[in-house]
This record gives C-alpha cells, structure tokens and sequence, in this order.
C-alpha cells in the first residue's frame, strides 16, 4: 500500500487523513500549526474512543489506525508518499505555490492532488512541470462520513493517474463520480439555487427564513432548509462559494450571489459557528415558528425545485458528467431524497419546463433560463435513463 500524504490538518484535512488510515494506509498529515496538528490528533483519539464505545472498532483498531497517522509541520515529511492530497486555504496563487513546492519534494510518479471545492485544476496543475499527474480529488465534511468524492481531472491529467486515481478512493469505500474541471464541478454547481432561489424568495417578501426552511424538508423531503444549512456551512463560506462560482461562470445570472447573505457575513452572523446566522442559537432565543400553509409551502418547493432541476439538466447538457452520476452526487454528496433527474422524471420534464417559462415571463431574467437540453427532450418526448 503507498503512503498517503495530506496538507492541512482542519477539519477536512484530518478527516481525509483518517479516511486513509482507516484504510489500511500509512499516512503523514503536514500542517506548519503545531497547535492545528495537536487538535487534530485530540479529535481524532475522541473519534476513535467513540467508535470504540459504538462497536464499530475494537481498541486495537482504533489503536493501529491512530499509529498509521504521522504528524508534521514539514511538507519534507512527504518524502516517499505516492499520493499528496492538499487540503489548505481556498487561494489559488497559495495552492500554486505548495504545488510547485510539492513537486520537487515527491517521487516521478506520485499523484499531486487538490481538495478544493470551487478552484480550477488546470490553473492548479499548471503550476507543475510535470501537470499531468495532478488531480482533483474533493471529498465533502465530514469525510470519514460523506460518501461521496468527485474526482475532477484537469485537461492536463493524464489517464492513467485519473484511473489511478479513481481506483485509489474507490479502494477507501467511498462512492467516486467524475466531473469536468468547471466551476463547482457537480455538487457545488448543481445546488447553487437552493441558496439562491430560497434567498430571493425571502428578499421578495414571498416567505421568512422558517417556512422557506419547513416548506424544504416537510414538504420535499430535504434533511435541512436552505438557511439552517446556510448556518450549518457558515454564511462566510457559502457566500465565498457563491461568489467564486459566479464569477467563474463570467457572471451568469444563474450564480448571482445575494445580498442578504453578504450582510450576514459581513455583520459576522455565520451561523452556528458564531451563534447567530439566520437564526439565533443562543440558549435563551425564541424559536422562529413557520407558517404551515400547504399552498404557500408547494410554491416554494416548486420554484427551488425546477431551478435545481433545470441545473442538473444542464450540467449533463454541458458534459459536466453522466446523467447517472450527477444524481449519484446530490443524493450521496448532499444528501437529497431524490435524485434531481430521476425527480424531473417523475414530475414530467414538460411540467418542469413549463413551470420554468412562467418564472421567465414573469421575471425575464436569464437565471430562468431553460436548459436546451430539457427542450429538446420536451421536444422529442423523452426521460432520463438512469
């Protein structure tokens, strides 16, 4: 088994590091906090006693788990680790530096791969001399319970190490999708109006933060509304996304951050992290009731809904990735209750198509706009074979 390397000891990067070990690889976690690698380490024996008293691991499991992780504050560690996955800040001209650094520090053949969320590989990849072994690797927190990790090559990766590469995680247990080096890939692309939408129908004064969120998960089924998952993600962090992908996307209308979620990052209401997002986690807050009118709940399903579907349309559309595994990625990645496409087949593309073209009439706004591919399949009378 090769040694695995992981650069960034947060929750993300542990979390990898302990997906590895748990794996059965050695792994080196390098992160230049000693304190960042102390935490670490302390989280990581809590998991581990917590396993433990579950059943899930016996002592010396979760004892040999937590041997097979070396911890360091020097990327020289790497030396001799056949796969670095770097998992640190969301800055390019960073990732590029640590790249470049990387390569010189690792053997011909070792994959060189990014962790990031929203990030071009290429841009990553062209960093290095030798960019055809560098990969996308991203994996959604926590890790070690997320199944799902997209695999993104860039258009200087090489087959073998995408095959490598896919093999290596499928071997770790966890559900692999490729995707097109595009901004967000799948999942972060794809589930951009569930923000969005929710956050303009609240600014149109439609619904509050409450029923927008109960009209989600009681009505659609959906773990947690928008905004409870808004606060969850931290407002700072969803806001960045937001903002990065749309203008990646040379600011289509579709990405277009807003700005009531600004205003919450900017005034430090992150969500829970912080103790107030778009709701108040104090012990003494009053709980924000929702209305539980059905008519209004539905038209709020709707409207996110379609604008959800109509982005996993486009992204087969665009051959961001298979129709199947672009459901694959928002029931495992996201935990959605359908798949998106196999939703629309349920509800009938011509519905989602027309609910679509209302909206546009209405607003006559682009991010309204129906995929092709969702007409020309009206068009021709088709459904999604999944």
């Amino acid at each position: 088994m090769i040694k695995i390397g992981v650069l960034g000891a947060g929750s993300m990067g542990s979390g990898i590091a302990q997906v590895a070990a748990q794996a059965g690889h050695q792994v080196v976690l390098v992160d230049k906090n000693e304190e960042q690698l102390a935490n670490a380490k302390s989280k990581l024996a809590k998991v581990m006693a917590r396993l433990v008293e579950k059943a899930k691991l016996t002592a010396d499991e979760a004892e040999a788990i937590q041997a097979r992780i070396m911890y360091g504050s020097n990327m020289a560690n790497f030396k001799g680790c056949g796969m670095v996955i770097e998992a640190i800040v969301e800055n390019l001209a960073i990732k590029q530096q640590v790249f470049a650094e990387l390569e010189g520090l690792l053997d011909q053949d070792a994959i060189l791969a990014s962790n990031t969320s929203s990030l071009s590989i290429a841009s990553i990849a062209a960093s290095c001399k030798n960019a055809e072994r560098v990969i996308g690797v991203h994996f959604f927190n926590p890790a070690p319970l997320m199944p799902l990790v997209e695999i993104i090559p860039a258009v200087q990766t090489s087959a073998k190490i995408l095959a490598e590469t896919k093999a290596m995680v499928d071997s770790w247990k966890k559900v692999t999708v490729v995707a097109k080096d595009t901004p967000g890939f799948i999942v972060n692309r794809v589930a951009r109006p569930f923000y969005g939408e929710a956050l303009k129908i609240y600014e149109e004064g439609v619904a509050d933060f409450a029923t927008i969120d109960w009209a989600m998960t009681a009505l659609g089924g959906f773990r947690m509304g928008p905004f409870t998952l808004m606060d969850y993600i931290g407002n700072d962090i969803n806001y960045t996304v937001t903002e990065t992908v749309f203008t990646a996307f040379y600011f289509d209308p579709r990405y277009r951050p807003s700005f009531t979620q600004k205003r919450h990052a900017e005034a430090g209401w992150f969500g829970r992290k912080s103790g107030r997002g778009y709701y108040d986690y104090a012990e003494d807050a009053v709980k924000a009731e929702p209305n539980k009118n059905e008519v209004l709940g539905n038209q709020i399903l709707k409207r996110i809904l379609v604008l959800l579907i109509n982005e996993a349309i486009d992204a087969v559309f665009l051959n961001i990735a298979s129709a199947k595994d672009v459901d694959l990625a928002m029931t495992k990645g996201v935990n959605y209750p359908k798949g998106l496409l196999a939703w629309a087949n349920e509800i009938g593309l011509a519905n989602v198509l027309s609910a679509l073209d209302e909206l546009y009439d209405e607003y006559r706004d682009d991010k309204y706009r129906a995929s092709v591919l969702l007409r020309r399949m009206v068009k021709a009378g088709e459904s999604f074979e999944l």
